[in-house]
């Protein structure tokens, strides 16, 4: 059994946010992004599947392709048979990099997680 408070996981999460330059970063949210027009094959879809307007999704996608040497995303226009969106190899190496770089970080810092979680105080509501 845990000393922990209840409300607390028990396994934390981490997430990462990779900064290239000022400009240039790769964080969870575009992960997520990524892995849902994956999943949906819409960049609208994705967007709504995480709370985010369709102008944002297409934002963070454009400033994605802009900021690889190859684009991470192809779209095609609405139409008869309608549009879509999918990653690119290169978009499907980027996430997958992403996430395995995620699963090395969680496991070799699991130790230092559990101290860190361990210290936390019982926080009313979780938060």
């Amino acid at each position: 059994m845990s000393n922990l408070p209840p409300n607390l996981s028990d396994s934390p999460s981490l997430r990462i946010r990779i900064v290239f330059s000022e400009d240039v970063m790769l964080g969870p949210g575009k992960a997520d992004l990524l892995e849902r027009i994956r999943d949906t094959g819409s960049i609208a879809a994705a967007g709504r599947s995480m709370s985010m307007s369709y102008k944002r999704a297409w934002m963070l996608v454009e400033q994605m392709n802009k900021a690889f040497r190859d684009p991470l995303v192809v779209s095609t226009r609405g139409g008869q048979k309608g549009g879509g969106a999918t990653l690119t190899a290169t978009g499907a190496d980027v996430l997958a990099n992403y996430r395995k770089l995620e699963e090395i970080m969680a496991e070799a810092g699991a130790a230092r997680l559990a101290t860190i979680r361990s210290m936390l105080r019982d926080i009313p509501g979780g938060k």
